[in-house]
């Protein structure tokens, strides 16, 4: 048997029919269940023919890529943005790419892995950089370009490595052979990133 949520799982236990599965996200919002001609139950994370009925609904817990509603850039962050990566040496178009897909300048947001403010700083990211209030832009801002900068400066300029780094972690991307680290989440942040930019 394959669970799809251990609250699904739960049902299985309960059920004397054999069980197939429908492919199903793992952060499912909700669970159909239906079954076949040879009394066999499905369960699906999609309305369908074979699971019309909704047997559970949940809220998701996949850290969301682009938090709704979507936000403004103000024209305060935007000139920050702008001083900030001047004084960095980084391209602002950069600092505006990794900070809408990080936070969408939502300047409050908060992960669920614990990362914070607009360029979601990690708390021990936060310390290494003097953010005192992560969720303060003036300090966010600058200690994440920061970051930005000095993984740019340690991967020789190359974007995507640095951004790899600034998704998983510097020491991830050395032990990758100075690829991107073969996590889903990264593998899927980077072109997110320079998509941005282009």
């Amino acid at each position: 048997m394959r669970c799809i949520r251990r609250s699904v799982c739960l049902v299985a236990l309960f059920a004397p029919a054999a069980w197939t599965f429908a492919p199903a996200s793992a952060f499912a919002q909700q669970i159909y269940v239906g079954s076949t001609e040879s009394g066999a139950v499905v369960l699906s994370d999609f309305r369908s023919t074979a699971a019309p009925k909704l047997l559970l609904s949940a809220a998701s817990k996949e850290p969301r890529q682009n938090p709704a509603p979507a936000r403004t850039m103000t024209p305060l962050i935007a000139r920050l943005i702008e001083r900030v990566a001047s004084e960095v040496s980084l391209s602002p178009e950069l600092l505006h790419a990794v900070i809408a897909v990080e936070s969408n300048y939502d300047a409050r947001a908060v992960s669920p892995k614990g990362a914070k403010g607009l360029m979601q700083l990690m708390p021990g990211t936060a310390y290494r950089f003097g953010v005192g209030d992560p969720f303060d832009p003036e300090q966010n801002v600058r200690g994440g370009a920061t970051y930005l900068r000095s993984l740019l400066d340690m991967f020789n300029g190359d974007a995507r490595l640095a951004l790899a780094a600034y998704n998983a972690g510097e020491a991830a991307v050395i032990r990758a052979g100075h690829r991107i680290p073969d996590f889903a989440e990264t593998q899927a942040y980077v072109p997110r990133v320079l998509a941005r930019l282009r």
